[in-house]
């Protein structure tokens, strides 16, 4: 039945012509929590009338969305990306987010752009299938095959009369289309790696499969599908629940919130991480949540995919610092599956690695007697204690290593309910695997190194953190050098929480080097499961190990400016290369060790300490730091951050600033076309917030231009390439600045126009008036030195850059270019102005809505850690080894 709140809320409401959908599937015959509505001409009254219902949780737009799938074996034509032409209704229950969930499994085209042709020339070398290569016939000999233990497949279908599946509960379909079948095959692949019981066998040939029709033949999805199939899903008792999509809308909240309940049910969820490497800070939703095992890829040799996502979560930015993803990874390239209609075919992607463990986590549990064990924690704890770690490998892109499946049945059917850590120690001098924390040793007066460990619970799925996590410095071991703070999740729901370790140099340590050791004591309670009443405990121990160094001079420390970034999700920020139409969004985080990692160790390799600001330029030490670095800047600033910087550079720190394209023409040319409401989804800044960064430079009488330039050039000696940048509009006349010929791509993109304009001013050279003060240089484009799609990078510019700005050392390449020309001082061309009607407050962490205008919120306080009181121990540290204590 239909709630009658909502109808009676609309009708009172001014909604005209509005309906509550039909839904007509599998569910239909259980009570529901969400309702969709449409409303033919949604008024701002109408949907406040039910967001502010006590009853109603969320109300979100529902949309329609495009997902490609990609074959290797080229039979099907590609489907149009999802290039966001989708439609919407209304949805009660949830918060605004476009579902950008793709199905992760690769094309032909993917192999031959990128000349990795190995996999099928290992396929002949290796003529075993995928479980038998894991060891699973060893399990089979022993009677286990995965009986008993429901799977559920969400994905393209399955057709009825397949002859590799033998246990086949229940098909269901969620989509509009009246078949059950699967006119595409990728379904019916994922389940054939999970339950084939001949030709290309899989792991559990006797498991109870669920297939769950949610994808069109057209790779078309709602998110009201997935909702109603999930609650169908905790209906049936489903064990193991295999989803080969994602996206990068972690903040997609119906879907989110629907994930942890599935979760928190039992349901063990295994989820591709995603097909978007080698790029850092790629990872997808739901696959990079703590409740789900996030799997990434690798080839028959034990390299790591290509194709597979790199970590870190992106959730905690600015403030924060990611967590480790994925958890585990196993084969994804080249993988066989069953066809369509009969037979074997390969494929690749990290939808193909999630079957994979899936299978084995259904022929795992089947090997359980007492299933009560069994749960999403538990499962993980088991699985990731088990992995055998890859060599040379960071743990962003193997988690904690290579499935191991005979080792985790050891585990398994060994284990007794506790809490664990991932990872399970700090080692921040063990290179490569603690990348990037071994990259950069720590010292006094830095920023804190914030290390986000997860905590799983497999003996519940609510916990607590019983009093407070203790911090034990070794004496012996210099365990005093250090300062620890720890935070941690109030409640640990569902079956996780985490435990954010920041760790500072203590100030008797300022000149000190050396190793410095200690670790953390952490018990987490759990109510005991049966009715007996009281609790269960687990105590664990999370080493840590730090290499301390004497403070850097001044000059060799760079601070990076993270707080003034912002990306995709929540807002709609678009790419900065205009060129990238297929990924138009700003979604890597823009952090040192996501999108700018390349740069980040270039930085090091010159000798450079960069440390992140993730708070407003008011919470920093200046005086510490030779350059502040803004690259791409998207966030407004607080008067009171401009005037602290004004006062900084007076004082001697540097500041070099990447912008980027920001035109309000352009910005309305890239929106996104919204049929059923009639409206468009604008971006919210441009490339770079071009005039927030004008306000924080103007009183040096510079400025950058709403220009949009594209172009190859030559700067001393060095070719380069310039993606949708702006220009330099004004700039001090005792300045230095470089010129260059390039295309006015903005034109191109308003009227499909070419024209070249000469000297277009890209870059600029200050040393600010003042005795002692520092400098400034602005450059127009920040493409070439972001991985994302990074053309010719130019670090060697941002190495010239550092030396004016660190050491006042002016790069002679520059100052006798043939490229000067006079800095731009005219005043009549009008600066960019904010795009009217723009929606940043809404993202934003400066502005706040204040009677329809947008004003600065009172500056927040400065973070305070409180460090923990420490614990000495007289004690040598125990010979550090692998925590595999499950």
């Amino acid at each position: 039945e239909t709630p009658d709140f909502i109808s009676t809320a609309l009708r009172s409401s001014d909604a005209a012509n509005w309906r509550i959908v039909p839904r007509k599937n599998p569910a239909s015959d259980y009570p529901s929590d969400f309702e969709v509505v449409q409303i033919r001409q949604a008024t701002r009254n109408s949907l406040f009338t039910l967001q502010d219902h006590p009853y109603i949780k969320r109300v979100t737009p529902q949309r329609k969305v495009f997902r490609s799938l990609k074959f290797t074996d080229g039979e099907y034509p590609r489907a149009p990306c999802n290039d966001g032409r989708w439609t919407q209704k209304w949805q009660s229950w949830q918060s605004s987010r476009p579902l950008r969930r793709t199905s992760l499994s690769l094309g032909s085209g993917f192999w031959h752009a990128t000349g990795r042709h190995s996999s099928r020339r290992l396929l002949r070398a290796i003529p075993r299938h995928v479980a038998q290569i894991l060891q699973a016939d060893v399990l089979w000999q022993m009677g286990h095959t995965g009986s008993g233990v429901k799977v559920a497949v969400f994905d393209t279908g399955l057709s009825e009369k397949h002859p590799h599946f033998k246990n086949v509960k229940e098909r269901t379909n969620w989509t509009n289309e009246k078949t059950l079948d699967d006119g595409l095959g990728h379904g019916t692949f994922v389940a054939g790696v999970i339950a084939s019981m001949r030709e290309c066998q899989g792991f559990a040939p006797d498991s109870e499969l669920h297939i769950f029709r949610v994808f069109t033949n057209n790779q078309v999805s709602y998110t009201s599908w997935f909702l109603d199939a999930f609650n169908y899903a905790i209906l049936k008792k489903i064990d193991v629940l295999n989803l080969s999509i994602g996206g990068p809308d972690f903040m997609d909240h119906p879907f989110v919130d629907k994930v942890w309940e599935l979760t928190a049910n039992r349901v063990i969820m295994v989820s591709a991480i995603g097909n978007d490497g080698p790029l850092y800070g790629t990872l997808n939703n739901p696959a990079d949540q703590m409740d789900v095992i996030g799997v990434g890829g690798i080839d028959f040799e034990d390299n790591i995919a290509r194709f597979s996502s790199r970590g870190m979560t992106t959730w905690e930015l600015p403030g924060g610092y990611g967590r480790v993803k994925p958890d585990i990874v196993t084969y994804g390239s080249g993988v066989r599956g069953s066809g369509m209609k009969e037979g074997c075919r390969s494929l690749s992607g990290t939808s193909v690695a999630s079957p994979v463990v899936a299978g084995a986590v259904t022929l795992l549990a089947s090997t359980v007697q007492n299933r009560e064990l069994v749960n999403p924690a538990s499962m993980k704890q088991a699985l990731i204690a088990s992995a055998r770690r890859l060599p040379g490998v960071n743990m962003f892109e193997q988690g904690h290593g290579k499935l191991d499946l005979l080792k985790a049945y050891q585990i398994l059917n060994s284990y007794h309910p506790q809490a664990s850590l991932s990872p399970s120690y700090i080692d921040l001098t063990e290179c490569p695997y603690m990348w990037p924390y071994c990259s950069q040793p720590i010292y006094y007066g830095g920023m804190p190194t914030i290390v986000n460990v997860t905590i799983l619970n497999g003996m519940g799925v609510t916990g607590r953190i019983v009093d407070k996590p203790i911090w034990q410095p070794y004496l012996p071991q210099n365990g005093d050098h250090i300062d620890v703070a720890i935070s941690y999740s109030p409640v640990l729901w569902p079956w996780a929480g985490y435990l954010a370790v920041s760790i500072s140099v203590a100030k008797k340590a300022a000149s000190w080097e050396g190793i410095a050791q200690g670790h953390v004591m952490v018990t987490v309670a759990s109510p005991a499961q049966n009715d007996a009443g009281g609790e269960l405990t687990s105590t664990v121990k999370l080493p840590v190990k730090v290499k301390i160094i004497p403070t850097p001079p001044r000059s060799k420390r760079v601070l990076w400016d993270q707080y003034h970034n912002l990306r995709y999700p929540p807002g709609y920020f678009p790419r900065d290369n205009l060129r990238m139409k297929n990924d138009p969004l700003d979604w890597n985080g823009d952090h040192i060790h996501t999108n700018f990692r390349d740069m980040y160790q270039h930085l090091r390799s010159m000798g450079y300490f960069v440390e992140v600001l993730g708070a407003p330029i008011t919470c920093f030490d200046a005086s510490q730091y030779g350059t502040l670095l803004m690259v791409d800047s998207e966030e407004e600033y607080f008067p009171e951050e401009v005037t602290k910087l004004r006062r900084d550079i007076d004082n001697g720190l540097s500041l070099i600033i990447f912008s980027d394209w920001y035109n309000t023409s352009v910005m309305r040319k890239v929106k996104f076309y919204d049929e059923n409401t009639r409206q468009w989804w604008m971006p919210d800044t441009g490339g770079a917030n071009v005039p927030a960064l004008n306000d924080l430079i103007s009183v040096w009488g510079m400025a950058f231009s709403d220009g949009l330039y594209e172009g190859d050039f030559t700067m001393a000696d060095h070719d380069m390439y310039y993606a949708s940048g702006c220009s330099i509009a004004r700039f001090p006349e005792d300045g230095i600045v470089i010129g260059q010929a390039l295309k006015d791509q903005g034109l191109e993109v308003l009227k499909q126009e070419t024209m070249v304009v000469d000297n277009v001013p890209i870059l600029g050279l200050y040393q600010t008036p003042s005795e002692g003060a520092g400098r400034i240089a602005l450059y127009g484009d920040s493409n070439c030195i972001d991985d994302s799609h990074r053309q010719k990078d130019c670090f060697w510019l941002l190495d010239a850059l550092l030396q004016y700005t660190s050491y006042s050392m002016m790069p002679s390449s520059l100052t006798h270019s043939k490229s000067r020309v006079p800095p731009p001082t005219a005043t009549d061309h009008p600066l960019p102005q904010r795009l009217e009607g723009n929606h940043l407050y809404r993202y934003s962490k400066v502005l706040e809505s204040h009677l329809g205008d947008h004003k600065p919120r009172p500056l927040p306080a400065c973070p305070h850690l409180s460090w923990a009181k420490p614990q000495p121990l007289n004690e040598t540290a125990p010979r550090h080894t692998l925590a595999r204590t499950l």
